[in-house]
């Protein structure tokens, strides 16, 4: 059976995924961590994406930064990372021993900040492709607003593309009016790939303590809640771009993988799932190999889209 997928299929260098079980940005921090533990061979990965990268280090919104919801997980980490620098001299010289590709997921406030990210990056032995956060609801500037609407949008995608060479991945937000357009936006801007769902904006109130449960009022709801908007947005984008996409959102299990492969995703992302089980992915993974199996199915584009109206 073949479980490869290529994420970048115009693109002259492509991005060739051994399987399409991915890691989600953010809930994985750079790879690095979970390789030290050896909680699991994170070479049997599809890809590796680390966590939101900016040109400077962050310390993050105000704590608290999580809580717990109702089939799901509110989180305004805010970005918190060690800064491009430091990402080029600490951690792409062990990423390039890994066999699994890691995509760099970015982040900035202007398009310069996005463009310089980009030139930085490109080259970097050890990062084979950028994913260009446009979509974070709990940062105070930059990020939601560029992927609230297809102009903005397709302005970031093309200054990202101008400045690398190297394979990018546009990942959306939910909080936009019509994912649509946002998608055919940055598709005809030069993305290689699309990335969604990120999280829903959310809140929580302790009703004794009269505020905000979070230190920064509001923040990104994800986990199994999300499931059902994720997969109806991959089915819509799917039917309107002709580049890969990479579903993401709520999934925890073979099945939901599978159900987003079918409403046209090319390889998933997997995020919340992995802080109660770590090894999540190879479970999923695993599934996916027993259900094609099963059906007969012989390579996984043969289920990639089947769903129909």
């Amino acid at each position: 059976m073949n479980f490869s997928v290529e994420l970048a299929p115009k693109h002259p260098c492509g991005l060739l995924l051994a399987n399409p079980v991915m890691t989600a940005a953010g809930t994985f921090g750079y790879g690095t961590e979970i390789e030290d533990e050896h909680l699991f061979d994170i070479q049997k990965l599809g890809a590796v994406v680390c966590k939101g990268t900016t040109l400077e280090p962050k310390k993050g919104n105000l704590q608290p930064r999580l809580v717990e919801t109702a089939s799901g997980l509110l989180n305004s980490i805010g970005l918190q990372n060690i800064g491009v620098a430091a990402l080029i001299r600490e951690k792409a010289p062990i990423w390039v021993k890994w066999r699994v590709p890691v995509i760099v997921n970015i982040a900035g406030e202007t398009l310069s900040d996005y463009a310089k990210l980009a030139m930085r990056l490109d080259g970097v032995a050890g990062i084979s492709g950028l994913e260009v956060n446009i979509s974070c609801p709990n940062i105070k500037a930059g990020g939601a607003e560029f992927g609230a609407n297809p102009d903005s949008a397709a302005a970031v995608t093309r200054a990202v593309r101008k400045a690398t060479s190297l394979p990018i991945l546009v990942k959306l937000a939910p909080n936009t009016s019509d994912i649509s357009r946002v998608a055919v936006a940055v598709a005809e801007a030069g993305a290689d790939a699309i990335s969604l769902i990120n999280t829903l904006r959310g809140m929580a109130i302790d009703i004794h303590r009269r505020r905000s449960v979070l230190g920064n009022i509001t923040g990104g709801l994800s986990g199994p809640a999300i499931k059902p908007v994720a997969l109806s947005m991959v089915y819509q984008v799917a039917g309107v771009v002709d580049i890969p996409v990479v579903g993401c959102g709520g999934i925890t299990t073979a099945q939901d993988a599978i159900e987003f492969i079918m409403a046209g995703a090319s390889a998933v992302q997997v995020g919340t799932a992995s802080f109660a089980n770590p090894s999540v992915f190879l479970d999923i993974l695993k599934g996916i190999k027993q259900f094609m199996q099963k059906e007969g199915i012989k390579d996984v584009s043969e289920f990639i889209g089947v769903v129909s109206g």
